[in-house]
């Protein structure tokens, strides 16, 4: 199963592909976003995480809720509610955030693990 960051990057490069029935290439979307060809390459193959103000402005773009960039298996209201929890945090605070999550999660996978 793909983690989070990869399901994002398929759904960016699904939504860049298929706008408007003839897709968009990379750099027309980087442009669009104002961020560079290179960054939109990287978020589709999971190799950068897009902050949440990235999946704003592309959201804004593409003209959907910023959900539709989550898995489906995450229920809404915890997505929106993270949102909303975020949503003035700076990148150092937003890194610390999800630091601890990915601290948390590894701490109640080991203890089912036992």
């Amino acid at each position: 199963m793909p983690d989070i960051y990869e399901q994002i990057g398929q759904q960016i490069r699904e939504l860049r592909t298929t706008l408007r029935g003839r897709g968009l290439s990379q750099e027309d979307l980087a442009q669009a976003v104002k961020t560079t060809a290179n960054t939109i390459s990287r978020w589709e193959t999971a190799t950068y995480k897009p902050s949440i103000s990235d999946l704003e402005r592309l959201a804004q773009f593409f003209g959907v809720p910023i959900t539709t960039f989550f898995p489906h298996s995450v229920p809404k209201s915890r997505i929106n509610a993270l949102l909303v929890a975020a949503n003035d945090l700076d990148e150092d605070d937003l890194d610390e955030v999800t630091l601890f999550a990915l601290f948390r999660r590894a701490h109640r996978r080991r203890k089912k693990t036992r």
